[in-house]
């Protein structure tokens, strides 16, 4: 049973990948660059389990560790990064300061609880890894009921 839903989540990563491939395009062909100025796509994320761990893998390109808030609730797993971009040019009798911000929040519903208190995550050349160890199933348990 495990493989079955592992493949479903497979296979609605890929759809979603897709559609924001759609997406994507669509905007690039029909959009005019300025309405989507500082529009920020969701990035690319992988969630794969294991018997004791999901471990899920974010494309974060440009972000730092202080950029990132990463917050669980319940099965719920919230990525938000918000990147503060500024940049000076002085020339001959100018000179040109400009700001960007970018920002971006994502809400991953997890299969199963995991143990908050475990989990860990790292951020190199712009890979995000998040390792959570899941909750083990409580042991059914069999209670007799008498009946009057």
């Amino acid at each position: 049973m495990a493989e079955l839903i592992l493949w479903k989540n497979q296979e609605i990563e890929r759809l979603k990948k897709d559609m924001d491939r759609l997406l994507s395009r669509f905007r690039d062909d029909f959009c005019s660059p300025f309405l989507f100025k500082g529009f920020r796509e969701e990035p690319y994320l992988e969630m794969t389990e294991t018997q004791d761990n999901l471990l899920l893998k974010v494309e974060i390109p440009n972000v730092t560790p202080k950029d990132l808030d990463i917050t669980i609730s319940d099965d719920l797993l919230t990525l938000k990064a918000e990147v503060n971009e500024e940049s000076l040019s002085e020339g001959r009798g100018f000179c040109e300061r400009t700001q960007s911000c970018r920002f971006f929040s994502r809400t991953v519903q997890l299969p199963c609880k995991v143990h908050v208190d475990e989990v860990r995550a790292s951020l190199k050349d712009g890979l995000l890894s998040i390792v959570m160890p899941k909750c083990k199933p409580d042991a059914a348990r069999e209670i007799k009921i008498k009946v009057t």
